[in-house]
C-alpha cells in the first residue's frame, strides 16, 4: 500500500503557530482522504521553521466503487421538485427509476461511482488544503491570490510503494509539486531528492536539518543542561521557551555563556525574565547561591570558531538590555527606601476600569476587605489591611511598566526594601495566585487574607455593574478569580460562608457607584450593614435593621434622608446580585470537582443542601457522597430510594395530600415491616449526630446499613394494599425513608 509524503515549503513559520500548523495539516488531508474513500493506518506531522510535513502510511490505492440509492419525490409531484432532486443526483429524468411505494409511484436514482486513483484523490485534497488552510494570520505576495503564512516556495508531494516512488501531479498558483526538499539555509541549501519518508528524513539530517520537533527539543535541553552541568551550575526548567526555541531552530546548538558581573546582584527573576522575552535565552543558576549567573542561547548553525562570535554579539546585546533593568532596579529602590508613597498616589491616576474607579480605589477596598476575612484565615488584621494597600503599588514601578509579568514578584523586593514585615512582602507577590489550574495556593495567613479580598473585591465589582463573563469572553479573568477563591478555601480548610462576604463587597461598590453623599455618611452605613450582615448573614434582613437605626435618629446628621431611598433600592437588587455570583461561584466548583471525577449530579445533590456557600462542607459531603455511591451499597440503596420516592410522588399527586405524617409501628402487618421500623430507627439516630459532627463518612455508612431492609420492606410487602389505614401507614413509612436519605444529599438529583 502507498505511502504519502507531502512537505510545504515556505519561509519562516512563526514558531507559536507551529503546533497548530501541524495539528491542522494531518487533521484536514486525513479527513480529506477519508472522505475520499481511502484508508489509511497511521499518519504522523511534523515541523520546522521552514517547512510543514506530513506523512501518510499504508495508504489505499484507490477508493472503492459506490452504488447509492435515493429515493426521491412522487411521480405526480410539481415539476420544481423533481427538477431540485435531479440537480443534487447529478442525474436526467430519463435516468430515474419508477417504483412503487406505500404511497403510490415515486422516483428512485441510482447512483454509481467508479473508483478513483489515490494520486487523483491526493491532488485534490491537497489542493483544498494548501487554498483554505486556517492560518491565524496569513499573507499573499507577487500577483498570485494564494495565501500562506508566509510565501510558499515548493511542494514536495510523492507516493512510495513497492514499485517505487511517484510525484503525484499538482499545481497551485504556479507552484509545481515535485519529489526535491531543501536542507539547512545556511549549511546545505541545495536542493535533493528523496524516495520516501525514511529517505527524507535521513536525507534532512545529513543536510543539517532534524525534522522532528520533539527530538530537536530533547537535543536542545540535554545540550544546555549538559553545557551547565560542566560548569558546575543548573539549568533553569522553561517549558514554553524551550518549545518557542524549538520552532526557531532546525539545527540547534546550545552554547553557554556569561553573564557581565555588574548585573549578578539584579533579582534573578529580572534576570530570567529580561533574557527570556527580549534575547530567548535559558537562564543557568548557581545552586550554591541560588543566583542566576549564566546564560544559554541555541544558535542554528555550526560555527568555525564553535560559537565564540555569535556569543559575544549575544554578551553585547545582553549587557545593553541588562544595563536597562538596573537601571529600573535602581530607580525603584530609592522610591522603596521612601516608603512606596509616591507609588500609591500614582495609583491614583491608573484606572481600573471606568465604573469601578481607580488602582487606588481598589487598593482601598482590598485592604479593607483583607482585614475583615484575617480573624476567618487566622491573620493579624491591621498586618492584613497593610498588605491589601501595599499589594498592587509594584504597578507604578519601572520595573513592572517595562515586565508586567513580574507584578507580585517585584512588590515582594520593593517592600521588603521599604521595611515592611516579611508576611507584607510575601502578600504582594502571592496574592495573585493560583494563576492557574496547576499553580501553587497561597497559604501564609496575611497572604491568604489579601489573595481572598483581590478575588472577592474583583468578582463583588463586576457583579454590581453587571458585567458578567459571557462564552468565551473574560477579559477580567473572572471564572480564574472564582476558581482561586475556591482552590484558596478549600486548600487551606477555611470555613466561611460566601453570600455575607459577597453581599458586604457588593454594597462597597454599590455606595461607591449610586450613594452621593460625604465620605462620613458613606463609612457609617457601610460599617452598620457590614456588621449587621456579619450578625445575621442576609442582606434583607440587615438593610431593614439598619433602616429602622436610620429611621430612629441614629448615625451622623440627615443620614436618613439621604440613605432611605438608597437602602429600599439596594434591598430589591443586591440578594439577587449575591445569589448570581454564587451559582457562578457553583459552577466553578463543578468545573474543580469534575476534574476528580466527581459527577455533576452528585455535586448538585449536595449544593441542593443547606449551607451551600460554605465550599469546605460541599466538597466533604460531595467526596463521601460519591464515594459511597460507587459502592454496592450506595448504587442499591439509591433504587429504593427511587422506588420509594415514586410511589410517594404518584400516591401524593393522586390523593391529593402529603404522607408526611410519622407512621406508626402497631400497623405494620409483616416481619419485613418491623424490621424496616427498626433499621430506620438506628440509622436517625446515628445520622444526626454524624451530620451534626459533619462525619458525612458515617452518615453514609449508617444510610448504607438502611439497604437491606429496604429491599426486604419491597420484596415482601405491596404498599398501595386495599386496607386503606395500612396503605397510609405505609406510604408515611416511605416518607420517613425519604427524609432520611434528603437529610444526607438530595438523592432525587443523582442519576441512576
Amino acid at each position: 500500500m502507498p505511502e504519502l509524503l507531502l512537505e510545504l515549503f515556505s519561509e519562516e513559520i512563526p514558531a507559536r503557530m507551529q503546533p497548530r500548523a501541524r495539528d491542522d495539516l494531518k487533521r484536514l488531508v486525513t479527513d480529506g482522504l477519508v472522505e475520499a474513500g481511502l484508508t489509511y493506518a497511521s499518519a504522523g506531522a511534523f515541523s520546522t521553521p521552514r517547512r510543514l510535513s506530513l506523512v501518510v502510511e499504508e495508504l489505499s490505492a484507490e477508493s472503492p466503487a459506490v452504488r447509492e440509492e435515493r429515493k426521491g419525490p412522487s411521480v405526480d409531484a410539481p415539476e420544481k421538485a423533481i427538477e431540485g432532486f435531479l440537480r443534487s443526483t447529478g442525474l436526467r429524468k430519463d435516468q430515474l427509476e419508477v417504483r412503487e411505494t406505500r404511497k403510490g409511484k415515486a422516483y428512485f436514482a441510482v447512483i454509481e461511482r467508479p473508483g478513483r486513483k489515490a494520486d487523483d484523490i491526493v491532488a485534490e485534497v491537497v489542493d483544498k488544503v494548501v487554498r483554505t488552510f486556517p492560518w491565524p494570520k496569513s499573507m499573499r505576495w507577487g500577483t498570485g491570490n494564494l495565501r500562506w503564512v508566509r510565501p510558499l516556495h515548493a511542494i514536495l508531494l510523492i507516493l512510495s510503494d513497492e514499485a517505487g516512488a511517484r510525484t503525484v501531479p499538482l499545481e497551485i498558483e504556479g507552484i509545481r509539486a515535485g519529489n526535491q526538499s531543501r536542507g539547512h539555509r545556511f549549511m546545505a541549501p541545495e536542493p535533493f531528492e528523496v524516495t520516501g519518508f525514511a529517505d527524507y528524513a535521513q536525507k534532512l539530517r545529513a543536510a543539517k536539518v532534524i525534522l522532528d520537533p520533539a527530538e530537536r527539543a530533547r537535543h536542545i535541553q540535554a545540550d544546555a543542561e549538559e553545557l551547565a552541568f560542566a560548569r558546575g551550575l543548573e539549568l533553569v526548567s522553561d517549558e514554553a521557551l524551550l518549545q518557542e526555541i524549538t520552532g526557531l531552530v532546525e539545527w540547534p546548538v546550545p552554547l553557554l555563556g556569561d553573564i557581565a558581573p555588574e548585573f549578578l546582584e539584579l533579582p534573578p527573576e529580572v534576570l530570567q525574565t529580561s533574557m527570556r522575552e527580549h534575547q530567548k535565552f535559558f537562564s543557568v543558576r548557581n545552586p550554591a547561591t541560588g543566583r542566576i549567573e549564566a546564560f544559554v542561547t541555541v544558535a542554528n548553525r555550526e560555527t568555525e570558531d564553535r560559537g565564540a562570535t555569535i556569543l559575544a554579539g549575544n554578551r553585547k546585546v545582553l549587557a545593553a538590555r541588562l544595563s536597562d533593568a538596573r537601571f529600573f532596579w535602581e530607580n525603584d529602590l530609592r522610591i522603596a527606601h521612601q516608603g512606596l508613597g509616591p507609588w500609591l498616589e500614582a495609583l491614583e491616576q491608573v484606572t481600573f476600569q471606568r465604573q469601578l474607579g481607580s488602582q487606588g480605589d481598589r487598593a482601598r477596598r482590598i485592604s479593607a476587605l483583607a482585614r475583615e476575612l484575617a480573624p476567618v484565615v487566622g491573620a493579624e488584621p491591621d498586618m492584613a489591611a497593610e498588605a491589601g494597600l501595599y499589594a498592587k503599588a509594584d504597578l507604578a514601578s519601572e520595573m513592572v511598566y517595562e515586565f508586567p509579568e513580574l507584578q507580585g514578584t517585584m512588590g515582594r523586593y520593593y517592600l521588603a526594601a521599604a521595611g515592611k514585615p516579611p508576611e507584607v512582602a510575601l502578600a504582594a507577590e502571592e496574592h495573585y495566585r493560583p494563576l492557574g489550574p496547576t499553580d501553587s495556593v497561597p497559604t501564609a495567613p496575611v497572604s491568604v487574607a489579601v489573595a481572598l479580598a483581590d478575588k472577592l473585591d474583583l468578582l463583588a465589582g463586576f457583579w454590581a455593574i453587571d458585567e458578567k463573563p459571557t462564552g468565551s469572553k473574560d477579559p477580567f479573568a473572572l471564572r480564574r478569580a472564582a476558581l482561586g477563591v475556591i482552590r484558596i478555601i478549600l486548600q487551606n480548610g477555611i470555613r466561611m460562608k460566601l453570600r455575607p462576604w459577597l453581599a458586604s463587597q457588593i454594597l462597597r461598590h454599590e455606595l461607591a457607584l449610586s450613594l452621593d453623599t460625604d465620605e462620613e455618611r458613606r463609612a457609617y452605613l457601610l460599617s452598620r450593614l457590614v456588621d449587621e450582615i456579619a450578625a445575621h448573614g442576609v442582606i434583607g434582613a440587615a438593610i431593614r435593621a439598619v433602616a429602622a437605626r436610620l429611621a430612629g435618629g441614629e448615625g451622623p446628621d440627615g443620614i436618613g434622608e439621604v440613605a432611605g431611598s438608597w437602602l429600599s433600592a439596594v434591598e430589591a437588587r443586591v440578594p439577587e446580585v449575591v445569589e448570581d455570583l454564587v451559582r457562578f461561584f457553583h459552577d466553578r466548583l463543578k468545573v474543580h470537582l469534575r476534574a476528580e471525577g466527581i459527577r455533576h449530579d452528585v455535586i448538585d445533590a449536595c449544593l441542593a443542601m443547606p449551607d451551600d456557600d460554605d465550599l469546605v462542607l460541599v466538597v466533604a459531603r460531595a467526596r463521601a457522597l460519591s464515594r459511597f455511591l460507587e459502592s454496592d451499597d450506595g448504587e442499591n440503596l439509591l433504587q429504593g430510594f427511587k422506588r420509594a420516592n415514586n410511589i410517594l410522588v404518584q400516591a401524593e399527586e393522586r390523593d391529593g395530600v402529603e404522607y408526611s405524617f410519622g407512621p406508626d409501628p402497631k400497623f405494620a402487618e409483616t416481619e419485613e415491616e418491623r424490621a424496616l421500623f427498626a433499621a430506620l430507627d438506628r440509622a436517625e439516630s446515628e445520622i444526626g449526630p454524624a451530620l451534626a459532627a459533619e462525619d458525612f463518612e458515617a452518615a453514609m455508612r449508617a444510610m448504607a446499613a438502611l439497604r437491606g431492609p429496604i429491599d426486604a420492606f419491597f420484596e415482601a410487602v405491596q404498599v398501595n394494599t386495599d386496607n386503606e389505614v395500612v396503605r397510609r401507614n405505609r406510604l408515611n413509612l416511605l416518607n420517613r425513608i425519604r427524609d432520611i436519605c434528603l437529610s444526607v444529599a438530595d438523592l432525587r438529583l443523582v442519576e441512576g
